[in-house]
């Protein structure tokens, strides 16, 4: 099998040797890997960067049944790890995760959004501030607003200061992310309550795992409740304020079901295929919105997606088992003869 990773991330056979940073940079090619190793596969990861004469060659010359894929990028562009999928089906190849239609209408999140609104799928408003475009605030927006990358994932750029409540704080943080992200801004209307993330795994039947909660514990008084990078990926900072996730607790049934049946209908709107996760925001009164729909999330063991399945009675090894089933029996261009 091969696995298709970052060059900076192929994985050591082992972490004796590594800081917990250090390791935390490739925890998921590692878990990956080492998982499939133990699960009996034949596994060979390769380094991608900025060519795909590498994966060509590798698979002609190997011919693996089903290449895992855990790019997140090409060429330094988040958007363009969808073409080395197209690639791959060119190529006639099997491979793990969602398809390039997919990825593309998750990955660009305002066409994204514009798709959920004709679906009718509650999300909430929005303005999109175009880099090396003059900024015009639109008398419409309505504070507080919450200013991110229309592009970059991973909580890039996102921090305590993308939350505004005032017209000048507000063209601060598009000009940041401007000049630090090299995106277009996303503004959206600030949705204050839980944070609740619900995965989803299959091609045509799909199954959706329990709901999980990110719990942001005692961040001190003036802080907004948001998924900023420190929260979702330092860990000294979340021991630090009692960050934690989790199946969320006195969910109601009503809500539930709610959240169920959208995250099916997001699913399909957006053509995805093999795993995902949607994130949503539930207001007091009961009110959810979705964020985003994240195409091949985190894979890691301990993360999120793994652990919302190990809750609902899948396992890790048969997790990834599943989702190289949901690979190989994926039925896509150059297969519909």
């Amino acid at each position: 099998m091969l696995v298709i990773v970052h060059e900076s991330l192929v994985p050591p056979e082992t972490l004796d040797h590594c800081t917990t940073r250090e390791a935390d940079e490739f925890r998921t090619e590692f878990d990956v890997v080492t998982r499939l190793r133990l699960n009996g596969h034949d596994v060979r990861p390769l380094g991608i960067g900025d060519s795909l004469g590498a994966l060509r060659s590798v698979i002609h010359e190997w011919q693996p049944q089903v290449c895992f894929n855990l790019l997140e990028e090409f060429g330094g562009i988040v958007t363009y790890d969808q073409h080395v999928v197209a690639f791959l089906e060119l190529l006639r190849q099997h491979y793990t995760g969602c398809n390039p239609r997919g990825m593309m209408l998750s990955r660009h999140k305002v066409l994204c959004k514009q798709i959920l609104a004709y679906h009718r799928i509650r999300t909430p408003h929005f303005a999109v501030f175009k880099r090396g475009h003059a900024i015009r605030i639109p008398a419409r927006l309505r504070y507080p607003l919450f200013v991110k990358s229309a592009t970059e994932d991973a909580s890039l750029g996102i921090a305590q200061a993308s939350v505004v409540d005032a017209a000048l704080r507000l063209r601060e943080r598009i000009e940041f992310i401007h000049e630090h992200t090299k995106s277009d801004a996303l503004v959206e209307e600030f949705i204050e309550g839980r944070e609740l993330y619900v995965g989803v795994l299959g091609n045509g039947r799909i199954r959706t795992l329990t709901p999980w909660e990110l719990s942001f514990g005692e961040l001190k008084n003036g802080s907004a409740a948001i998924a900023t990078r420190r929260v979702k990926w330092d860990s000294s900072y979340q021991a630090r304020h009692r960050i934690t996730t989790g199946a969320a607790v006195d969910v109601p049934a009503g809500l539930a079901g709610q959240l169920n049946r959208l995250t099916r209908r997001i699913y399909r709107a957006l053509h995805l295929s093999g795993y995902a996760r949607m994130d949503f925001r539930v207001r007091t009164d009961g009110t959810p919105f979705v964020l985003e729909a994240n195409a091949n999330p985190n894979l890691a063991e301990e993360e999120d997606f793994a652990s919302a399945a190990r809750h609902d009675g899948i396992e890790y090894p048969a997790l990834l088992e599943r989702i190289i089933s949901l690979g190989r029996n994926y039925r896509a261009e150059w297969q519909q003869d």
